[in-house]
């Protein structure tokens, strides 16, 4: 045999040499669950090893990360239910405690990137990401809500704004508010293929943000569809996108893949609650080892064409790579 492929695999040092895909802490950004109050430090029952904290035991958990290499964060408010109002008006009240523990977290770490989501569900009594009339989400009245919400957060400092709703026109829309009021540098990684799927359950539970009738299939994608994320990535990068986004991960590489060969912009993926979950109970059950099922994830997420990974398990990942 001329060719046998096992030599380029007889030693650790070779497959090194060799290797196709790598991954480093600098293509992470780890979620962060944000709720009012101090002292407080709450596992998320159906994401074990995940909390949501208040502002100052926030700071703590950046801090350690930072010391990690973990430097982009992104950050989700958890609102209890009396701040809810079908207009997510808190949503861009100044005093909210969200924006001003994103001023807190740009004042105490300047040099991360701080990175918001740009949707209506956290703080809708709905829990939908759009405006809510007769039991129909509405496209472009919600926009201007959205535009209230992306001043306020990159005026507290937010490099990169999520859209997530999957409304309609809201890159451009956003992007044009974003320029007219001066914030020329704030980017925008749009949520360009959000499918509907069954793997948000447990981020759902983080937030307790789970829609109140009806599902998210007007607005999110069918699983189904692959060329439809063409259209979406289209029109996101002639409305001033910066990234593309990806979610589900692991479910859709292929729709990652699509991306990444048919477009110049950064592709991100979200690595979401549900996978992470289903990795954590298998370990705990005994039947996956968490440390190589982790790694083995990333790593497809990686070479499948994302440049950016949103994933949980960023710490963890920081910490078994020193």
């Amino acid at each position: 045999m001329n060719r046998r492929p096992r030599r380029n695999r007889k030693s650790e040092v070779v497959r090194n040499l060799v290797e196709e895909t790598t991954l480093s802490v600098n293509d992470l950004i780890f979620p962060l669950f944000l709720i009012p109050g101090e002292k407080k430090k709450v596992e998320v029952d159906s994401m074990p090893g995940i909390y949501r904290f208040s502002i100052d035991k926030m700071l703590e958990e950046i801090e350690s990360c930072m010391k990690l290499g973990v430097k982009s964060f992104d950050v989700f408010p958890a609102y209890p239910e009396e701040l809810k109002d079908s207009v997510a008006s808190e949503s861009y009240n100044p005093e909210t405690f969200y924006l001003k523990g994103l001023r807190e977290i740009k004042k105490n770490f300047p040099e991360l990137c701080l990175m918001s989501d740009v949707a209506m569900d956290p703080y809708s009594s709905d829990g939908h990401d759009g405006l809510v009339q007769n039991g129909k989400i509405l496209n472009d009245e919600t926009l201007a809500i959205l535009s209230k919400m992306a001043l306020a957060q990159a005026d507290a400092g937010v490099d990169i704004l999520g859209p997530s709703d999957m409304m309609d026109g809201r890159v451009g829309y956003l992007r044009d508010e974003l320029d007219e009021n001066g914030f020329t540098e704030t980017s925008i990684m749009s949520y360009t293929a959000k499918y509907a799927s069954a793997f948000y359950g447990p981020f759902r539970d983080a937030l307790d943000s789970a829609p109140k009738f009806g599902d998210k299939k007007t607005y999110q994608m069918n699983p189904a569809n692959s060329q439809e994320a063409l259209i979406e990535a289209d029109l996101d990068i002639e409305e001033g996108a910066d990234f593309l986004m990806v979610k589900p991960a692991l479910a859709y590489l292929d729709i990652i893949k699509l991306l990444n060969e048919n477009y110049p912009l950064p592709i991100a993926a979200y690595n979401v609650s549900g996978e992470y979950s289903m990795i954590k109970a298998s370990a705990q059950k005994g039947w996956l080892d968490n440390d190589r099922a982790m790694l083995e994830s990333l790593l497809s997420i990686k070479r499948s064409g994302a440049k950016i990974i949103l994933t949980y398990f960023a710490k963890e990942f920081a910490l078994l790579s020193r």
